[in-house]
């Protein structure tokens, strides 16, 4: 995606080439032509980020000031996604999960095999099958957005194209029942270590989409992102114990 930027306060062409070069350093940014006058920046990035990121880069005492140009579409559209409701942003989730835990509760109550246990066994494989299948319709661009957050993914871009195979394996071991003394440990130590990689970019605050529905739906990282991971590390935890 590119955007253009209004910058202020820069009065010859070192500042031009301060800004550019400064620009340049943030990862998520692919080029950026920087002009004095008047003074534009077009900047061509791999995921949107937040202008209050591309001032910090620039110019934390705000000796130059970086400002949306309202006459680029493209900010008007990232505007648009930006009011959205939680309730209209994080719909997709909320409609996945809820009809995870409705066919995990359906079929044990039918076979009269409802306990805690079988609920929980069945709604992790459910959400490792179907969010393993979201990621496989795009892997490439999966792995692209899953690197931006995850410290393992961030290190070796490979681990971003093994991730969803890894939660198709959870899945499937989970409905076959194969092993669960090793696939749960597995599940924990895997789903922290994402949970991790979430908890920093929220700490840090970044502008982030989250690729745990691929890239079909755009979702932002968040908070919700933590609780799936969360939840999957809690539910495994539980289930070891009980296998116990």
């Amino acid at each position: 995606m590119t955007h253009t930027y209004n910058i202020t306060g820069m009065t010859c062409k070192n500042c031009e080439m301060s800004v550019k070069s400064e620009l340049l350093k943030i990862p998520e940014v692919l080029s950026a032509e920087v002009s004095l006058n008047p003074g534009k920046a077009i900047i061509e990035m791999s995921r949107h980020i937040a202008t209050t990121i591309l001032q910090q880069a620039i110019s934390p005492e705000k000796k130059y000031v970086i400002s949306e140009d309202h006459h680029d579409s493209s900010h008007a559209e990232m505007n648009s996604e930006e009011k959205k409701s939680w309730l209209e942003t994080y719909k997709p989730l909320l409609l996945i999960f809820f009809y995870i835990s409705a066919i995990s509760l359906i079929t044990p109550l039918i076979n009269g095999l409802l306990t805690a246990e079988n609920w929980m066994n069945s709604f992790m494989a459910g959400f490792f099958l179907v969010f393993s299948f979201f990621k496989l319709l795009d892997l490439r661009g999966f792995a692209e957005g899953y690197a931006t957050y995850d410290l393992l993914a961030k290190k070796w871009n490979g681990y971003g194209y093994i991730y969803p195979f890894l939660e198709l394996f959870f899945g499937v071991a989970l409905l076959t029942g194969i092993y669960p003394e090793i696939i749960y440990p597995l599940i924990v130590a895997v789903m922290s270590f994402s949970a991790i990689g979430v908890i920093q970019s929220l700490v840090k605050k970044q502008s982030i989409q989250c690729a745990c529905l691929g890239t079909i739906f755009k979702l932002p990282l968040g908070t919700i992102t933590l609780l799936e991971d969360s939840l999957m590390v809690m539910m495994a935890v539980f289930m070891i114990i009980i296998v116990k």
